[in-house]
């Protein structure tokens, strides 16, 4: 689990030199915004389904105090990737977060905040693997969740075969059962899946992409960008996403 804590430490760390150092002005409550933001709820430990039922992780938290500094009051809904993706393309929600990589396919129809974290990809493979040392090495079926960064790197290699899943714990599950030979998934998932299961899964090779997190955001909602994008200053600058992190990296 360090070894995951210091990779996310890191990401938030350069997030940090890439924002500006200011916070937004105090909200008042003739300010205040209802919103509604989308999430798919699977993917632990930046969101997923508690055993009281309720959506939480450190995007979640992260939101939270971005709203809690812009005076939005958000309404959460859990929506599956491919649909949030698409919800979003088309402005069925005002905005979303869920580990989404800023890309400049979906800059096309999604509008972006300001980046708030850094991650890449990553390799996982059961203990007794001896033949992947790395992406490289990626051979037959290989556990992704559909439509993610994962799963278009994973397309790229030749003997890889991209077995995409809804949710990427059925992804772990079937590595640890053999039914896939590799797991490829952002780092600090995959560490957390490691770290939770050290006896049966290993972390091979080493980050092989460099991604940005954003949030998304519909560009039919006047402000909005603005004020998260000042939501996600002023969280920086008082340290509040570095103690999040910690909070969900080290428990």
């Amino acid at each position: 689990m360090k070894r995951l804590v210091a990779f996310i430490i890191a990401g938030v760390l350069l997030i940090g030199f890439l924002l500006p150092a200011c916070s937004s002005a105090p909200a008042t409550p003739s300010d205040s915004m209802k919103i509604q933001v989308a999430t798919d709820a699977t993917w632990r430990p930046f969101e997923y389904i508690d055993d009281q039922k309720q959506i939480v992780g450190m995007d979640i938290d992260i939101m939270n105090a971005i709203a809690a500094k812009e005076n939005l009051v958000i309404d959460w809904v859990d929506v599956r990737w491919d649909a949030l993706l698409a919800g979003m393309a088309q402005s069925q929600y005002d905005a979303a977060i869920s580990s989404i990589t800023i890309t400049e396919e979906r800059k096309q129809s999604i509008l972006f905040s300001e980046p708030y974290f850094a991650a890449g990809q990553l390799v996982v493979v059961r203990k007794d693997n001896t033949t992947i040392k790395s992406k490289n090495d990626l051979t037959g079926p290989v556990g992704v969740q559909l439509g993610t960064t994962g799963d278009i790197e994973v397309q790229k290699i030749a003997a890889a075969k991209s077995v995409p899943y809804q949710d990427i714990n059925l992804a772990f599950l079937d590595l640890m059962n053999g039914q896939v030979n590799a797991v490829v998934c952002d780092n600090p998932v995959a560490l957390l899946y490691v770290g939770q299961n050290d006896d049966k899964l290993k972390s091979v090779g080493t980050v092989f992409t460099s991604e940005f997190y954003g949030i998304a955001i519909s560009k039919n909602k006047a402000g909005l960008e603005s004020r998260i994008n000042a939501g996600i200053a002023a969280v920086k600058k008082d340290g509040i996403i570095d103690n999040i992190a910690k909070k969900w990296l080290e428990e």
